[in-house]
């Protein structure tokens, strides 16, 4: 037995040996001291590496090759360690562990010094088992190069820690070049990482690939993909077909088209996120359980596509009731006034008094003030300093009578110094008189023909969604497939006002 075992030591161990008996050789012939060593407290090192020159190869791996007996004393004595410490080893039991008791604290005061405590260990206790030369320091090393800062290499490790065993050069740093490749930001990788730290367990022919390659045959532009992915990386490990795809088909059901859904996704990716079944489709039943038209969804899902994820049942709520008692707004109001600026639902309370307050104080009715909200609701987001400075021009400059400001409230939504004022001294100019609509309601260029024209046109309303899809101008037909994308584009641009 000892010839066998002397075959599977270095050279350096057998000439040792051959002076005095090795630890093994004493078990093998008085096993009961196996028994008689194990209660002993761990602190006394009763297995010390200064006694036993078969402990003195260091190796990055598991240390000496072992006996079977051997091996076991090992495992016993590491286990009891861990034990003693607060660590349950029982998901060890059929690792491969250290070969001495010093290696494993070393891990675990390795860990401890990242910030990892006992619960975060026995959260994952396989982590033990990485070597902390081979395995830790290099992975790292690694992930603090690319940006994620020292002191929050504990929070990565405790969140991912896989990453712990992965490999450098064949794991890691071609994910790394593959967010790259999408354009994201070399600055803004560690943050990516440290958003989704399980990115790095994903193989790049898979989900990452897939989700890319369909929002770009959406219409999502792929200069994009860079800073959707820094906005929101977790839509890598989205699968097309169980996530993305029905949730992106869903919204094109309701009447968004789908140029529109990928102007959505550029800028708000995070609705992604949310549950197709258990919060968006329940969130689109509560808009029309509360009034809001089918035909108006799209455009509410386009202006505020943060809708979909909200609690919106409690915030419609609150928002009705609120309306009704302060505003005099009934609920059929109250739809209308959604459907036309839905962030209301997310607005505090007391910042819609402030105007409201205003419009109170210069006169206006009770009745008033809720027709020119229903109008345009905008007027609850407005800074009651500029509504003043617009309203002492339109008073004392213009001289005008108020029931013009009921019936276009839309005057204190426009600039004074860049469009009220210019314009109403060209009017002036030629003496020209005409409603506060067609003053201001249109863009400069048509200002100027309008300014030259022989006649004046009457005012039209702004573009409008069309259940399916399409885009519908008023005055005209459904615009052509051909002219498709580019009335998308003026949907979105001219009626959304979100980013």
């Amino acid at each position: 037995m000892s010839s066998i075992f002397r075959r599977k030591l270095p050279l350096r161990t057998i000439t040792r040996t051959n002076k005095r008996k090795t630890f093994l050789d004493s078990f093998l012939k008085h096993p009961q001291k196996l028994y008689t060593c194990l209660p002993r407290p761990i602190n006394q090192r009763p297995f010390s590496t200064k006694k036993f020159p078969e402990y003195e190869m260091p190796s990055i791996t598991w240390g000496i090759m072992q006996g079977n007996k051997e091996k076991l004393v090992s495992k016993v004595i590491i286990c009891d360690y861990l034990k003693s410490i607060g660590i349950v080893p029982d998901e060890l039991e059929h690792l491969e562990l250290p070969s001495t008791l010093e290696i494993m604290r070393e891990r675990v005061e390795f860990l401890r010094k990242l910030g990892l405590t006992i619960d975060d260990i026995n959260e994952y206790p396989l982590m033990l088992g990485y070597s902390v030369r081979k395995n830790a320091i290099p992975v790292l090393a690694y992930l603090e190069r690319i940006g994620i800062e020292g002191s929050r290499l504990g929070e990565f490790v405790k969140v991912y820690p896989q990453c712990l065993h992965a490999s450098v050069v064949i794991e890691l740093v071609p994910v790394v070049k593959f967010l790259r490749g999408l354009d994201v930001d070399k600055d803004d990788i560690g943050g990516v990482l440290m958003k989704y730290p399980e990115l790095l367990g994903f193989k790049l022919e898979g989900t990452m690939s897939t989700s890319v390659a369909y929002l770009v045959s959406i219409g999502v532009n792929p200069r994009d993909i860079g800073p959707i992915v820094t906005q929101y990386p977790y839509l890598l490990g989205m699968r097309v077909g169980t996530m993305i795809k029905p949730f992106v088909e869903y919204l094109v059901s309701l009447g968004v088209p789908k140029k529109v859904v990928a102007r959505m996704l550029e800028r708000r990716a995070y609705i992604l996120g949310h549950d197709l079944e258990e919060t968006v489709k329940l969130n689109v039943n509560c808009l029309l359980i509360f009034g809001i038209s089918r035909e108006a969804l799209p455009c509410v899902i386009a202006q505020y596509p943060q809708i979909l994820g909200l609690p919106l049942k409690a915030k419609l709520s609150s928002q009705q009731y609120f309306f009704n008692l302060k505003l005099k707004i009934d609920p059929d109001g109250f739809a209308r006034v959604i459907e036309r600026m839905p962030q209301i639902v997310s607005l505090h309370q007391h910042v819609i008094l402030k105007p409201v307050e205003f419009l109170l104080g210069r006169g206006f009715s009770v009745e008033d003030v809720a027709k020119m909200i229903i109008k345009c609701p905008q007027l609850v987001a407005l800074q009651v300093g500029l509504m003043k400075n617009s309203y002492y021009f339109f008073k004392s400059d213009m001289g005008r009578p108020m029931k013009e400001l009921v019936d276009f409230p839309d005057y204190f939504t426009y600039s004074l110094e860049s469009r009220i004022k210019p314009r109403y001294e060209r009017l002036r100019s030629k003496l020209i008189k005409c409603s506060l609509a067609w003053l201001l309601n249109c863009s400069d260029q048509r200002f100027e023909e309008r300014l030259y024209g022989d006649y004046i046109e009457l005012e039209s309303s702004g573009p409008s969604f069309c259940m399916g899809g399409k885009l519908e101008m008023s005055g005209s037909d459904i615009v052509s497939e051909e002219e498709m994308e580019s009335d998308d584009e003026t949907l979105y641009r001219r009626t959304v006002s979100l980013y």
